[in-house]
């Protein structure tokens, strides 16, 4: 070997030993960042020794799939479980204190106390204002749940704003990818930003990715709705500023696909819109429906009787908007529960009097009980009691069932809540355990680990002393041949 190619093979040596210590010192720096990919210079052998022929980014598509999905997931669940843990406080209260059950626990206390005195005013009176108590229950319970549909409708406006702004992104981002492949310049740290954009939309939507020739990628739903082929498609939404128990919220559009709602506690959503559109198109809309038909479970079991105990179509203690006639049986009447007000014929506050409870004949004589206007007159009040126990029949759009006495239904709504809670709690549990395995798996193929550069460092410190004294003997050397041709 000739003087000259070992000086090329030391030269060679140093450049090399200096492109892979800026690499390795790079990926120390970048540690803790969780969207970089550790790079590796790699070498290729010429005829004078080698060079760093490209540096290359760690990957593993299949964990980055299954990470994209993981995220998909995990935002879907803990979505959802926060938005029934709001829906709960909202209209059920701490320990269900303000739910329409402990509101009509507390007006069968009061109905039994005043039917044990029916001659005790005062009692009676407590009687009505439990009623307006359970009806201010009920009418608050629908103001919460448009309230709530009104609030996920402005977090879906924001994801889809957000969204579109993420693919605005990520089309300049995969631009800067192709016309950097074509040219052959390195594209590294481009390649991170726009994995950690998908990653970003995952939590929105689900993700799928196909890669093309000069690092091109499309992107779609898992549905096969297109979100980026070349340029950003759109996603489109109109926002509902005003919820009412008729309204239904306006769907959200994938270029021009409507996006699917998940289903269940343990949620079949995948991204935070799916579950968004859950909650307010499902979960908020069962619970209206679950305080419509308390309403007119309450109407229908106070409703007036003749003495004779004949139902008669004339709404008694609780009426609505069309009262005085009862609403139809077993039939869902959308927003009942924000309408039932208390019969003004027995309210104090609206110049009424409480013992037309006792007694009968809110909307006419006709329905009389207690002809003799007797004090220790009970019959009625403990016909309403035993009615509240009766099996009358619900929608069962309600989900609750077709039959049951009016306390259980209620008692049931916050079982379904309650388990529509836990089951979307231990869901998010597992879901969260699963991206957390995905995140450690992924970083283990293409993270950094500070040991490995640390000792990779040392390697190169001494490649670069050993070229360094192949360098000095090179050195001696040629002095020695020049003093020689002197």
């Amino acid at each position: 070997m000739s003087l000259t190619t070992a000086l090329s093979i030391a030269q060679s040596a140093l450049f090399n030993t200096s492109r892979q210590t800026s690499v390795v010192s790079r990926n120390i720096s970048e540690a803790s960042n969780p969207d970089y990919a550790r790079r590796n210079a790699i070498l290729s052998s010429t005829g004078a020794g080698a060079r760093v022929a490209e540096v290359r980014r760690a990957t593993n598509e299949i964990l980055f799939r299954q990470n994209l999905s993981a995220i998909s997931s995990w935002q879907a669940q803990s979505g959802l479980s926060r938005g029934l843990d709001t829906l709960q406080l909202q209209i059920n209260g701490v320990d269900n204190a303000t739910s329409p059950a402990a509101s009509l626990g507390q007006l069968i206390q009061a109905l039994e106390t005043y039917a044990a005195t029916p001659s005790n005013k005062t009692l009676a009176e407590n009687a009505v204002n439990a009623a307006r108590s359970t009806v201010r229950t009920l009418n608050s319970g629908t103001a919460a749940v448009q309230s709530f549909r009104a609030d996920a409708d402005r977090e879906i406006a924001q994801s889809v704003e957000e969204l579109n702004r993420l693919l605005a992104d990520f089309e300049s981002v995969n631009r800067q990818i192709v016309t950097g492949t074509r040219m052959g310049r390195d594209v590294n740290d481009a390649l991170d930003q726009r994995e950690a954009l998908l990653k970003k939309i995952a939590e929105y939507v689900p993700v799928s990715t196909i890669r093309r020739g000069d690092n091109d990628m499309v992107v779609m739903t898992h549905d096969g709705a297109t979100l980026f082929e070349t340029v950003a498609r759109p996603i489109t939404f109109a926002q509902t500023e005003t919820y009412t128990a008729s309204t239904s919220g306006n769907q959200v559009y994938v270029d021009g696909v409507p996006l699917s709602a998940g289903s269940g506690g343990n949620t079949t959503a995948t991204g935070r819109l799916a579950a968004q559109l859950q909650l307010r198109d499902t979960v908020a809309v069962q619970m209206q429906q679950q305080l419509d038909e308390a309403a007119r479970g309450l109407i229908t079991a106070f409703a007036e009787t003749d003495p004779n105990g004949v139902l008669a179509d004339a709404a008694g203690l609780f009426t609505w908007s069309a009262g005085p006639s009862l609403p139809a049986s077993g039939t869902l009447i959308d927003g009942l529960a924000g309408t039932i007000t208390v019969n003004a014929a027995m309210d104090s506050t609206q110049g009424g009097d409480p013992e037309l409870l006792r007694d009968g004949g809110a909307n006419g004589a006709a329905y009389v009980h207690n002809g003799t206007g007797g004090a220790s007159f009970s019959d009625l009040l403990l016909a309403y009691t035993a009615k509240l126990d009766e099996p009358m029949a619900f929608d069962p759009a309600a989900s609750l069932g077709a039959s049951m006495s009016l306390g259980a239904f209620t008692s049931g709504s916050i079982s379904w809540l309650e388990s529509l809670r836990r089951e979307a709690s231990t869901g998010a549990e597992a879901k969260e355990a699963f991206i957390t395995r995905t995140e450690a798996a992924l970083s283990n193929e293409t993270g950094v680990n500070i040991d490995e550069e640390m000792a990779l460092l040392l390697d190169l410190e001494h490649s670069y002393q050993a070229s360094a004294r192949l360098m000095s003997v090179i050195d001696e050397m040629l002095g020695t041949l020049i003093s020689i041709a002197r």
